[in-house]
This record gives C-alpha cells, sequence and structure tokens, in this order.
C-alpha cells in the first residue's frame, strides 16, 4: 500500500521535507480563531456611595442596584458587580460594574451620576479610567487661576444715541454689519464682522439680543461692542424664534439629537432629550429648560399632509405659557420657566385646527414689567439667592386664546375664546358652511377678527365673512362683514381700531398666481363708526394690483405692495389721516405716492414708522439684489445694488423705558421739543448741505491735479521724441543772443545864466 506514491515503510526521522510544501498561508484561519483579551477599561464603572452591608444583605442590594440601573434603561448582569469588603465581612461602600459597551459606561455616567439611590445615600459614578487621575490629586489645594472679570457692556446702550437713530443688520456675502440710519438714509457702519453667522442673523423682539445661526447652534449676541452672550449647543439648528418678553428661546433642527462621546463635544443633553429636535432654552442664563419631539405630520380626511408651520410653539404675551397643536386633538400648554404640562394634562378639543394667543394691551404689559421688578427684588433679598419667588394665587392676570375647530358631523364650526390656566370658555360662535378661517389679533388685543371663508351649498363659489369680536367690551360683542369677492389679504392697524383689505374677483386667484400675469385687485380701508360704534366701510379703490399690507408699527401710514411678482413690484403709500373731517369718516385716507423698486422680495418698517426699506434677497432669488431706504410719504432717500445681498433687518426698539410721569412731562412739552428736533433737523441738512460742496471741491481738486500731471508727462514724452511744441519758448543756451541797450533819462535839468 503506498500513500501520496510513496511506501510508508519508507518515512524516517532523518528524512527531509521540502519546505515548498509547507510554505501556506493560514492568516484567515487565526484570525477567525484568535483569542479575545480585553486590552481596554472603557466599559467599566466605578459607583461610590452605596450603602455599607454586611454578607446576609450583599444579595438584596445588588438586586437594588440592578433595579435602578434598569429604570435608567441600563441592563447590567449581578454577576459583573464586584463589592469589595473588608476584614469583618462588610462592603466599602463602593462597587466595581462591568458593562456591556463603553457606550452603556458612557450613559451610566451621565444618567447616575450624584443619582440619589435612597434617602441617605447619592451615587457617584465615574469611570474606572478616571480612577488614577483622581488618585494623584494634590493634598494641597490650589486654587483656579480666575479670568479678569471684564464689565459687559449695557445691553440697551443704542437707545442712548444723542441723534436718536435706529440701528439695522446689513448681511452682505459673508460680511455682516450693524449700521446707524440717519436722515438722509446713507447708512453708517458701527460694527462689523466678517463670517459673523453662518445661516442668517435674528433680533429678539425688543431688539436686546442679537442670535446668529451656526453648525453648533445658536450665538447671543448684545452690549455696545456686542459682546457674546452664550452659546446654544444644537447642532445643524434651522430655525429659531425669541419669545416676546425676550426670556426664552425655541430652536429647531431637522436632524434629531445624538449623544456624543466627543469630550470636547458639549455634554447639555441626556438619554431623555436623544431623538427630539426642538429645545428650548432660557436666554439670560443659557440654560436648556427641555427639548420636545417634532409631532408626526396628520393626513387630512382627504389624505394631503399637514404643511411644516414655524413657529411649532406659540408664545403668550407674557411669556409665562407656550402651546402647541396636535391636529384634530389637542392643545398643550406648558409652564415657564419648569416647562411641565399646564394640569399635567393637554387640552382636548375635538377637531381643532388653529389658535392664537391674545397679546398684551399697555397696562398688561406694564403690570406684568412691575410683578418682574417685586420678584427680582424679593429674590435678591434672599441672601442673594438667584431662585425666583413664589408667585402669589390670584396676583397674576389670566392669559387667552383664540381657536377654531371645523364642522364635524352634525356640529358646525366654531370659534372660542379661553382663559388660562382656567380652561373656562369665555366666548363661542357658530359658524356654517365654512371652507377655512385665520384668526387675526389687533396688536394690543382690543379686537379680534376670524377671517372665514365660506362655501355655497353647491360648493362651487366661495366668498367670506369677517368675524368681529371686541374683545374689551362685556359679553364679547360680535361685528359681521361678509365680502362677496374673495379676501387676499388683511392687516389690523397697530394700536387702532382701523383694518385694510385687499379683494379681488378674479377666479383664477384659487389657483395661485399666474407667472407674468398680474390679478386686478382692489384696496378697501375699515374702522368703527364713532357715532353708532360699528364697524364699517371708509373707503374703497378699485383697479389696484397690490396683494400685500404694510401698516407702520406707529399706525396712520400703510403701505400696499404687489409681492412675489415677477412682472411688477409696485408699492403705494397711504395716509389715513390726512387732513380728516369729522363729518365724513374716511376723508383723510389719502394716497401719497405711487413707486417701484424692482427685484423686491421683503419690506420692513424702522420702529419709528419714519423710514421703511425695500429689499431683494438672493435668498429668494431676487432679479436686483440690493435695497433702497424710503420715507414715509413715499420720496426714495437712499438705494444700493448689492451683489450676493442677502438680509436686512432693523434693530426692533422696546415700547418705552419712561415712567408715566416722565411720558407726561414730554407730551406737555412736545412743543419745546419739536423746536430742538427741527433746529437739529436743519443743522444736519447743512451739514449734508457743506459735506456735498466739499466733496465736490475735492473731486475738482483731484481733476486739476491729474489734469496737471498729465500735462507734465505729455511735454516728457514730446521731448523724447524731438517733438518740441509750438507755443513752448525754446529754452537752449546756445540759441539764446542777449542784446544790451543803453537808455538815457533826464532826471534833472538846471540851467545856469553866466553873465
Amino acid at each position: 500500500m503506498s500513500t501520496n506514491g510513496r511506501n510508508p515503510n519508507d518515512f524516517s526521522d532523518e528524512e527531509e521535507i521540502d519546505e515548498s510544501e509547507l510554505d501556506l498561508n493560514y492568516g484567515d484561519i487565526e484570525e477567525k480563531f484568535r483569542p479575545k483579551f480585553q486590552d481596554t477599561f472603557d466599559n467599566l464603572i466605578v459607583v461610590h456611595g452605596a450603602p455599607i452591608v454586611d454578607q446576609s444583605k450583599r444579595d438584596r442590594l445588588i438586586k437594588a442596584i440592578v433595579a435602578t440601573f434598569a429604570k435608567k434603561k441600563i441592563h447590567i448582569s449581578d454577576t459583573k458587580i464586584e463589592m469589595p469588603q473588608d476584614e469583618d465581612g462588610l462592603s466599602k461602600g463602593y462597587l466595581f460594574i462591568e458593562l456591556d459597551h463603553p457606550e452603556d459606561a458612557d450613559r451610566a455616567v451621565r444618567n447616575l451620576h450624584d443619582y440619589p439611590f435612597d434617602k441617605k445615600h447619592r451615587f457617584t459614578v465615574i469611570r474606572f479610567t478616571e480612577v488614577e487621575r483622581y488618585s494623584h490629586v494634590p493634598d494641597v489645594f490650589v486654587p483656579p487661576v480666575l479670568e479678569e472679570y471684564k464689565p459687559r457692556g449695557h445691553l440697551k446702550s443704542w437707545l442712548a444715541d444723542p441723534q436718536t437713530r435706529d440701528q439695522m443688520i446689513l448681511y452682505q456675502g459673508e460680511d455682516v454689519k450693524v449700521a446707524w440710519h440717519g436722515r438722509n438714509g446713507v447708512p453708517e457702519v458701527a460694527h462689523k464682522r466678517t463670517k459673523w453667522t453662518e445661516a442668517y442673523t435674528a433680533w429678539s423682539h425688543e431688539g436686546t439680543i442679537l442670535a446668529t445661526v451656526h453648525t453648533q447652534g445658536v450665538a447671543l449676541w448684545g452690549g455696545h461692542n456686542f459682546d457674546r452672550i452664550h452659546r446654544l449647543y444644537h447642532p445643524k439648528v434651522k430655525l429659531i424664534d425669541f419669545s416676546p418678553m425676550e426670556n426664552y428661546l425655541v430652536t429647531w433642527s431637522d436632524q434629531p439629537i445624538e449623544l456624543s462621546n466627543d469630550p470636547q463635544v458639549p455634554q447639555v443633553f441626556t438619554e431623555d432629550d436623544q431623538g427630539h429636535s426642538i429645545a428650548v432654552w432660557e436666554v439670560m442664563t443659557g440654560k436648556l429648560l427641555r427639548t420636545f419631539p417634532v409631532l408626526n405630520d396628520q393626513p387630512t380626511e382627504d389624505g394631503a399632509r399637514i404643511k411644516f408651520q414655524w413657529p411649532m410653539f406659540k408664545w403668550s404675551g407674557d411669556d409665562r405659557y407656550l402651546a402647541r397643536i396636535t391636529p384634530g386633538q389637542a392643545i398643550s400648554v406648558y409652564e415657564t420657566p419648569g416647562m411641565g404640562l399646564l394640569e399635567k394634562k393637554s387640552i382636548k378639543i375635538e377637531g381643532v385646527v388653529d389658535f392664537e394667543w391674545c397679546p398684551l394691551g399697555e397696562k398688561e404689559r406694564e403690570a406684568v414689567l412691575e410683578a418682574q421688578k417685586l420678584v427680582e427684588q424679593s429674590a435678591g433679598q434672599k441672601n442673594g439667592a438667584s431662585e425666583v419667588a413664589p408667585k402669589k394665587k390670584g396676583t397674576e392676570q389670566p392669559s387667552m386664546m383664540a381657536y377654531w375647530t371645523p364642522e364635524v358631523a352634525n356640529q358646525p364650526a366654531r370659534v372660542s375664546l379661553m382663559a388660562l390656566p382656567s380652561r373656562d370658555t369665555l366666548r363661542s360662535k357658530n359658524l356654517f358652511n365654512v371652507h377655512d378661517a385665520k384668526i387675526h389679533w389687533q396688536s394690543n388685543g382690543d379686537y379680534l377678527c376670524v377671517k372665514v371663508d365660506r362655501h355655497t351649498k353647491t360648493k362651487k363659489t366661495t366668498y367670506c365673512n369677517l368675524e368681529l369680536f371686541r374683545v374689551r367690551d362685556k359679553s364679547f360683542p360680535v361685528d359681521v362683514i361678509e365680502i362677496k369677492d374673495t379676501v387676499t389679504a388683511f392687516a389690523w392697524e397697530p394700536k387702532g381700531n382701523r383694518f385694510v383689505l385687499i379683494t379681488t374677483s378674479d377666479p383664477s386667484v384659487s389657483q395661485g398666481p399666474i407667472p407674468g400675469q398680474a390679478i386686478k385687485t382692489s384696496v378697501h380701508f375699515y374702522g368703527i363708526d364713532s357715532k353708532k360704534g360699528e364697524f364699517r366701510l371708509l373707503k374703497s379703490f378699485d383697479g389696484k394690483s397690490c396683494n400685500s399690507v404694510y401698516w407702520s408699527p406707529k399706525g396712520r401710514h400703510v403701505i400696499t405692495a404687489t409681492m412675489e411678482s415677477t412682472s411688477k413690484f409696485d408699492l403705494e403709500f397711504w395716509d389715513t389721516d390726512l387732513d380728516e373731517s369729522e363729518k365724513e369718516p374716511g376723508s383723510g385716507i389719502q394716497l401719497l405716492a405711487s413707486v417701484e423698486h424692482y427685484g423686491m422680495t421683503e419690506i420692513q418698517w424702522d420702529p419709528s414708522g419714519r423710514y421703511v426699506a425695500t429689499l431683494g434677497s438672493i435668498w429668494v432669488n431676487s432679479m436686483e439684489a440690493g435695497y433702497a431706504i424710503w420715507d414715509f410719504k413715499g420720496e426714495q432717500l437712499h438705494k444700493a445694488q448689492l451683489e450676493r445681498f442677502k438680509q436686512l433687518l432693523w434693530r426692533p426698539r422696546p415700547r418705552t423705558l419712561l415712567s408715566k410721569e416722565a411720558q407726561r412731562k414730554i407730551r406737555k412739552n412736545f412743543r419745546e421739543y419739536s423746536k430742538v428736533f427741527e433746529e437739529e433737523d436743519q443743522l444736519e441738512a447743512s451739514n449734508v448741505s457743506a459735506e456735498l460742496i466739499a466733496h465736490r471741491r475735492r473731486l475738482l481738486d483731484e481733476w486739476d491735479a491729474w489734469r496737471l500731471s498729465s500735462k507734465r508727462q505729455l511735454l516728457l514724452d514730446q521731448e523724447e521724441m524731438g517733438k518740441l511744441p509750438m507755443d513752448k519758448p525754446v529754452d537752449r543756451k546756445d540759441d539764446v543772443e542777449q542784446i544790451q541797450e543803453w537808455i538815457e533819462e533826464v532826471i534833472e535839468e538846471t540851467e545856469t545864466v553866466i553873465g
């Protein structure tokens, strides 16, 4: 018998074996069956602060610790817990735990460090790899080097400008400028920074804080030099929203929150925040208050998805509440600063579509500010404690919201006013044949308009009703105005009782704007009849093409404009109180000017109501990027065409910083102040004229200097070429002939008679 062609008896220890037969690669087999050894301790933690027990209670304690970890969704095995004991069999108060993955160890440190195990024991959880670092802590305390305190500029310093100018943000390319706006419209740059933001900028509602949006979150700036106040870490943030009183900020990212193990990343989020996209922050402290998930879109009856709406949360006027809607089901109201659900449950409203908070009136706002001052004073008296004093019941004014529900089964549509926190329904009104509704509050909360789009029984045609609630009157009386045409725009006069409507009878408006075609519209001015006390039509203007309304923040003046069009960019400036007669309401409504700004994509009034900016932004694909400044009469003061122009934002102003007595004094001496202002205007106008003359003189001097230098250069060139000018005298010594001429002049003549 042979094996491989050889006789087995021929094999011996001395026989040489060919090495090529042994030259095989076993790397894949070795890698597959290689023993795995743990060469890291990242999955080990040390837990200190556990109760000291004897051997009889050891198993019971371990089970309690395992259950505690399970509450935080961290699963451990009792076989992987090492609890050292002393000679007497008592535990030493600390233990070692081996987890499955390093990520589990990170979660344990985040969620269980400083965690109360019971009334007498609190866990201290650290990674095993940090034990050596803690063991080398010096016995002698070395105080850290404290940074020198740098006083922060006053957050309202811009209000002290001697010329009482407003500020604006100009964002072009990568440069962000904060500029003063003068009476001539030309901006004066006060601050300029490159790459100040990675997305856009935003002012808080009273202009105290400037927010810049970045990849890693939001930066808040303030003071005279715009020093950084806080950095709010929220990766990939897209949208932000300040609360009305500037106490809070809401941020939203399209990417859910993920916890990071990178030690350089700020650890502001916990396990409970993972997967959420909305964060609520306290502005002055930079503290994260709570995060929320984004509600899943609920399909409507026709199967369409609800459009994305921002802001997702809506603030009450006093910052006490923020709320969001679960379409068709409920409104969830949260209290600040604890961010807990009001009465621990949502307000169940079947079919609810939309809601809006009632704004604060002047008296209500003053009461809120006064209450805040009292809270700050009481908090400061408690041995320097920073905690806010508890609120007394009955001292706070209730908040109000309006919401509407559509027709469901045999129940009609309904508009309701609700008081909070009591949840009492103050007023409700049934509506029929409702297609859609929009809620419009007047700026002081005195009036509420619900614009109801209704359809006929055949549902072939639509018309509009205005349900006007007088909120300050007893029983909330309602006026109804029926509009036969389609209403494309509605806007209340700030702090007033008038509003502007834009309507059209064009049937194509329901299908959206047609490119290159302007829809004919009409502008209607409504107000309260002083005799009857009801809303009535004051004046109408037909044959227009406008589709948007922009009231001055001070009222009286209003702009109607043609927006989102590729062929028309009209602006119409109106005065609603120009030489008005008491006998003829509406006689003061006059058109002041009709102008155009080609490529306009946005309109913004300044806080004073004296100036308005129109701009074309590359973000909206403007055909002519840049901006223009107009006065309230429609006269253009300044225009700039800028490449890569993105954003213009007027800096808001607080309503007032003066006491009632100071305001009364100013009203009493208003004529004296007016004289001073007129003198300043004349002085500035003369300064502008002097600057213009100096500018022209400088240009003339530059021209003369250039002309003289050009002449000299021309002469030099001619000399080099041997071509001398005919009018230039010869300046060569060889060609000069000197001629001397003696001239005699009789200075004095004397005659002498010789006798």
